[in-house]
């Protein structure tokens, strides 16, 4: 049966298809220029049209930091993706979001035919779509999805990447700490002492001990290989620190300290295009067909109808559901009208696309807050800044919690502080230590003082008070011994002017629960069997994290089961 579909590679910064559209014009074909107002000032953009698309954006004046950079680009993705500029704000650059998209729609102002239609068309919508036929499908173009579908391919099986959004990335793409591993060629190199024991233990105590025990030995135990895997497909993971509830240094990211997300995106990417996997954008998955002996595919739907896809086995890295406050509160209403780190893709769509295959689902009230997101614009602060000795003060210029406790307890004690919002400070030493930090000047997130007396100033902070607080906490250094409340890694002294704070506060940051699944990444169902053909991986499924996930193990959690879920599909499928 002939449906349509358009198949939409990754798209980059130009659309890759020539696509016939009817006859009715919307623009003048040719090139227009569009202006914006960022977060620091004009934007300029020159867009190229033909008779129905919008062909290419290029930013030809950008005032906002090179931090906001990626942020236009992926918006700029997503409207040549869409072929519209109605699309969502990338979260945590919302100013600089609406200032591309004014900039774009300056220019096809100018492009628009007069009587043409006042929005564009989406690009689905005059595609002939067809149903297809695969050996494997995989859910989702985020890190894990990225992942199984580069296993699957390279075990044999013919693999189609079905993905929602415009662009690919998801939440990995907005990852900035790093991927947690034991017992790692990389430590091994740094002379890093570590254990997957030691990995393993922190995990479960992360986590409340209610994790699966099987899963955690499994991300332990695996973590060093893929971290290896990862390093040969390009990923650089040469440099490493510390991250809440660790008890050694085991947080690998790129050299410098750079975020690691948007880094590890690119390449998982990269590879899966080398090797002839095709990726649907624009394509919502609303079941997963199949029955008591095995799935069959998927059905998903375009902006120009559903379609089908005949598949020998599924692999599920749809993500979590922490974008969608009203589920959020469905599962714990006490973090009713929270904020979010999350893309806005993260809506639980597992939920509704499997319910006829009767899944399990574990510790959805699970819900983890991360605790230095700012409050003015959901932009999540990586816990590596605490990590590389930052500390937390509340209004009062005193710290109130060991800055590397979990999420848990430092999100808990936050909302205890007046104004349940407090001040993550640190001098020019951290700042040079970590690369993402100069991101975060460069966007106008810091607050900066020349001096601990002028930082309390611009805080409204008692200066007295701040300077005594680092102080003690020097000391603490000095002594290695932290007598208040017993952090357990301080790397460095508070030292060296200038000084720079930001106010932070918890958001929604992950959802522990999700899908049951065996070591094998087999999803289970209500009665506690193995579903044939089906897998999962990544931020969808539960169990592993217990009641909190540490800093780093995200990660490690989307590309260890990524790789089992992609190699046992594979196999499913021959």
């Amino acid at each position: 049966m002939k449906k349509t579909l358009m198949l939409l590679l990754a798209v980059m910064l130009m659309a890759t298809t020539v696509v016939g559209c009817g006859s009715d014009a919307i623009y003048k074909s040719g090139t227009y220029e569009g202006v914006g107002e960022g977060y620091s000032g004009k934007i300029v953009v020159e867009v190229e049209v033909s008779d129905t698309e919008i062909k290419e954006v290029k930013i030809l004046e950008f005032n906002d930091s090179d931090f906001a950079l990626e942020p236009a680009k992926q918006l700029i993705e997503a409207v040549i993706g869409s072929n519209n500029t109605e699309v969502d704000v990338i979260s945590g650059a919302t100013e600089t979001s609406n200032g591309v998209l004014e900039a774009i729609e300056d220019a096809l102002l100018d492009a628009r035919i007069s009587d043409a239609p006042a929005k564009t068309n989406n690009n689905q919508e005059e595609e002939e779509l067809e149903d297809l036929t695969t050996d494997v499908v995989v859910i989702g173009a985020g890190g894990a999805g990225l992942t199984a579908a580069i296993e699957a391919k390279a075990n044999g099986a013919d693999v189609i990447v079905v993905e929602k959004m415009p662009l690919i990335g998801g939440n990995t793409k907005l990852a900035t700490g790093g991927l947690n591993a034991a017992e790692s060629s990389v430590q091994s190199e740094l002379d890093i002492t570590d254990s997957v024991e030691l990995f393993m233990e922190d995990i479960m105590t992360g986590g409340g001990e209610i994790n699966d025990q099987d899963l955690v030995d499994i991300l332990a135990s695996e973590s060093a290989e893929t971290v290896d895997w990862l390093i040969e497909l390009g990923v650089d993971l040469s440099d490493i620190g510390r991250m809440g509830g660790a008890s050694a240094d085991r947080t690998h990211r790129p050299t410098g300290g750079d975020p690691v997300g948007d880094h590890l995106v690119e390449i998982l990417y990269e590879n899966a295009t080398n090797m002839g996997i095709e990726v649907l954008l624009n394509s919502e998955v609303i079941e997963v067909t199949g029955d008591d002996n095995g799935v069959s595919g998927v059905i998903a739907k375009t902006a120009g109808g559903e379609f089908s896809i005949d598949a020998k086995a599924v692999v599920i890295a749809s993500g979590g559901f922490g974008a969608d406050n009203e589920v959020v509160a469905s599962y714990d209403e006490s973090l009713e009208g929270y904020g979010t780190t999350n893309h806005p893709g993260a809506t639980g769509d597992a939920l509704g696309f499997t319910k006829n295959l009767n899944v399990d689902f574990v510790d959805m009230n699970e819900i983890q807050t991360h605790p230095t997101v700012m409050p003015s614009n959901n932009f999540m602060i990586t816990e590596a800044v605490r990590g590389n000795g930052a500390i937390l003060v509340n209004r009062e210029g005193e710290r109130f919690v060991s800055e590397l406790g979990s999420r848990a307890e430092v999100s808990n004690a936050q909302l205890e502080q007046t104004g349940s919002t407090s001040f993550l400070v640190f001098d020019q030493g951290i700042r040079e230590s970590l690369g993402a930090i100069d991101g975060y000047y460069n966007n106008g997130f810091l607050v900066k003082g020349e001096t601990i007396s002028d930082l309390a100033s611009e805080l409204d902070i008692e200066a007295s008070a701040l300077e005594s607080t680092i102080e003690t906490y020097n000391g603490y250094v000095a002594s290695e011994n932290d007598e208040d409340y017993s952090r357990q890694d301080m790397p460095r002294s508070l030292e060296t002017g200038p000084y720079y704070a930001v106010e932070v506060g918890p958001a929604v940051h992950h959802t522990m629960g999700g899908v049951r699944i065996t070591t094998e990444s087999e999803v289970l169902n209500t009665d506690g069997k193995v579903i044939p053909g089906l897998y999962a991986a990544g931020e969808v499924t539960g169990a592993i994290h217990g009641n909190n996930r540490l800093g780093g193990n995200a990660l490690t959690d989307i590309t260890v089961f990524g790789r089992i879920a992609g190699v046992n599909a594979a196999k499913s499928s021959n």
